[in-house]
């Protein structure tokens, strides 16, 4: 009986490519979880859990993201400073107002593995409030999602 091998990219094996996200009028979650699989790389043939074989990420337009319902209201960020009593909260408009760019990435990182290749994972993406990023000379490809836009 012949074994068949399995196969495992090797570093020189993985090719990256740099892609551009718009996230105009696009719900948070959705948009999240679309990116979150392009960074690890889920949408390439040699994909393996163990090793990082996902893309580079640009999210532009991070301030225009959409959220449905009440959450610009109600939802409410927490970060704790370690000390007894040192638990901060901030709400979804003052985020968003004061830095954007954080929304995106708390959202996408939630949806990468907790272990180191979800850190190395998480460094390959990089967001931008406005429309302008300086990464032209790594001709970032755009990437149309398959999301329907929000009106908000």
């Amino acid at each position: 009986m012949k074994q068949q091998k399995t196969y495992t990219p090797k570093p020189g094996d993985i090719e990256r490519a740099w892609w551009v996200v718009d996230a105009t009028g696009l719900p948070l979650g959705r948009l999240a979880s679309e990116v979150a699989q392009l960074l690890r790389g889920k949408h390439k043939p040699q994909f393996t859990p163990h090793i990082d074989t996902g893309d580079h990420v640009i999210v532009i337009n991070a301030a225009s993201v959409a959220v449905t319902s009440n959450k610009s209201e109600q939802k409410i960020y927490y970060r704790h400073s370690g000390y007894p009593g040192g638990i901060k909260a901030e709400s979804f408009e003052s985020l968003l107002e004061r830095r954007p760019e954080a929304i995106v990435e708390r959202a996408i990182r939630g949806m990468l593995p907790k272990n180191r290749l979800g850190r190395a994972t998480f460094r390959k993406l990089r967001v931008y409030g406005g429309s302008e990023h300086p990464h032209e000379s790594q001709k970032p490809q755009p990437r149309e999602l398959k999301i329907e836009k929000v009106e908000v």
